[in-house]
């Protein structure tokens, strides 16, 4: 696949960059190039990413950097066979348990939300860092409620994260699935308080917490420009009818 010329794979992660250091020089830079492609495009055009990371993946494929890169670009795509594969693949290489939250999520998507629920009371998830411990409790919430447990989703993301007033970069995230489950168990006052909440945390942007504020609300919004169509629409309507009534008129006289 091709490269951009301003690509020139020095743009990875230092860490990623030490792993190549395994490869020749040539290879590890087109590695490295085809790595920046994956995460440039992973959530603009997801196809694509996991292209490239098809070509690092026949390239490097005893590079952990590279299965676990290969991993996030089939579960991008909803590949979550191949995705948890490549996962395991990873840890295997590296021996450590960072990614045990979406490898879980794969087995979710999978249609196994037992196996996920299973991982999430794992020893491994005590190695987890605060933030992979609260990405399992979203896991495991999504579990629940796969398999039609709605109250226990809402018992299992009430913890002191979500209780805290601290912005983490995960606390929109945690607010907005409390604030879901809660709506989904009828719960609709509580619920609006936690969407308020999320996107109070929200300043990048990644829920659309004000779009479900304004639905609870009652706020519908229109299109301007489909608006502004039907306008010109009703206008070129009136003027028709106004140059038929103009013509019957002179005919009239005539």
């Amino acid at each position: 696949m091709p490269i951009p010329d301003d690509v020139t794979g020095e743009e990875i992660d230092k860490d990623v960059r030490q792993e190549l250091l395994s490869l020749p020089k040539t290879l590890a830079e087109d590695v490295a190039k085809n790595l920046v492609m994956v995460a440039k495009l992973l959530d603009e055009d997801p196809e694509k990413a996991y292209g490239y990371s098809r070509v690092a993946l026949r390239l490097a494929s005893r590079v952990a950097a590279v299965r676990e890169a290969a991993g996030f670009a089939a579960y991008a795509v909803g590949k979550y066979s191949e995705a948890l594969g490549e996962f395991r693949a990873a840890r295997r290489m590296t021996g450590g348990v960072e990614l045990w939250p979406v490898m879980a999520d794969c087995e979710r998507g999978m249609g196994r939300p037992e196996k996920a629920l299973a991982m999430a009371g794992e020893p491994e998830v005590q190695r987890l860092d605060r933030a992979g411990q609260v990405e399992m409790r979203l896991v495991a919430a999504g579990a629940r409620r796969d398999m039609g447990q709605a109250d226990a989703a809402v018992v299992t993301l009430q913890s002191p994260e979500l209780a805290s007033n601290a912005v983490h970069p995960w606390t929109a995230r945690l607010r907005y699935a409390y604030a879901d489950a809660l709506l989904e168990v009828g719960r609709e006052g509580e619920a609006r308080d936690w969407f308020a909440k999320a996107l109070e945390a929200d300043q990048a942007g990644s829920t659309d917490a004000s779009d479900r504020l304004a639905e609870l609300d009652g706020v519908q919004f229109t299109d301007a420009l489909e608006d502004g169509d039907e306008l010109g629409e009703d206008e070129a309507e009136g003027a028709d009818e106004g140059a038929g009534a103009a013509r019957d008129e002179r005919s009239e006289q005539d």
